[in-house]
């Protein structure tokens, strides 16, 4: 199996390690447009084999896209963040046309790619890619809900002082700081709700902590975090590749599920070889629906800046 990863900053780097290491690909490809970047990066990774013990082959590419033929899964982390003073439609603009540019030459050689969107405005971009491609909506991942959930969770094992893996929570809806709803009311602790263990103060400050988590972590590190995005993309790429049939909230085409349609949000996906196999309904209450609703209408808000890249 392999592997492309378009991207070989912190991210996509950390990724190919976390596919690497746990032996999820047999192949991983870093391509990037800095010239010797991917090939370091690669080099960097393969001389971790003989002390962490993997045998994944992992090479680098400056911007040679003929090297990541025959993928069965391509990354796209490329773009660049939102710098001061910049407006989100100059964002949108200069990511979306990378974006697309990068779907283009991917499927140019991998044509029966999954993709997985990473790049932000992650929900916009997964529509463009989507829109771009005309390819099926099963083949068009935006990862943004598995890594907000991983977030979620850690925040709820810190509220009850217990180990994350004991914890199961989920967040849907927008990639971002004011569009993601972490479904406080289904979240459990070894199959209990964990309502039995914490007030609604304080469930509704883990919900708080989690919308603001990529945030905090810029405010900490001075740039956009990479371990725990780079593993959650790892993790969505090991369902794919082993048809594990997880059920992981991925951005994926609505047509009438939620009550939305034409726009790309996180829900409950099951995620196997085919990608997108099923999207499920979890029955969210009139407060989530609501709280759902106001999600995609800021989503696609965004999505109209995309007109002058899509025409």
């Amino acid at each position: 199996m392999k592997v492309t990863i378009v991207g070989a900053g912190n991210v996509g780097a950390t990724c190919a390690d976390v596919i690497s290491y746990r032996g999820i690909a047999s192949e991983v490809v870093l391509l990037d447009i800095k010239e010797g970047f991917a090939e370091g990066k690669a080099m960097d990774i393969m001389q971790c084999a003989t002390t962490t013990g993997f045998n994944t082959r992992v090479s680098g590419s400056t911007n040679d896209y003929s090297k990541t033929a025959n993928s069965d899964v391509v990354v796209i982390t490329s773009g660049i963040p939102r710098k001061p003073g910049m407006t989100r439609e100059e964002l949108i603009g200069i990511n979306a046309g990378i974006v697309k540019t990068v779907a283009d030459n991917v499927l140019k050689f991998s044509p029966n790619a999954i993709i997985v969107v990473v790049s932000n405005p992650m929900d916009t971009m997964t529509y463009l890619t989507l829109k771009a491609t005309g390819l099926p909506k099963n083949r068009i991942i935006g990862m943004g809900g598995a890594l907000d959930s991983s977030r979620f969770k850690f925040y709820l094992s810190q509220a009850l002082g217990k180990p994350s893996n004991d914890v199961q929570g989920m967040v849907i809806g927008g990639h971002g700081d004011t569009t993601m709803i972490p479904l406080t009311r289904l979240a459990s602790y070894n199959g209990s709700p964990v309502s039995n263990f914490l007030s609604q103060d304080v469930l509704d400050k883990v919900a708080a902590d989690t919308m603001v988590g990529g945030a905090t972590l810029t405010g900490l590190l001075g740039t956009s975090a990479w371990y725990a995005p780079g593993a959650s993309v790892a993790y969505l790429v090991d369902s794919i590749l082993n048809d594990q049939k997880k059920m992981i909230p991925c951005s994926v085409l609505l047509e009438g599920e939620y009550g939305q349609s034409d726009i790309c949000l996180g829900v409950p996906c099951i995620i196997g070889k085919n990608g997108i196999e099923e999207i499920l309904d979890i029955q969210l209450n009139d407060a989530e629906k609501a709280l759902f609703a106001k999600s995609a209408d800021a989503v696609r808000a965004m999505n109209g800046d995309l007109k002058a890249v899509l025409s």
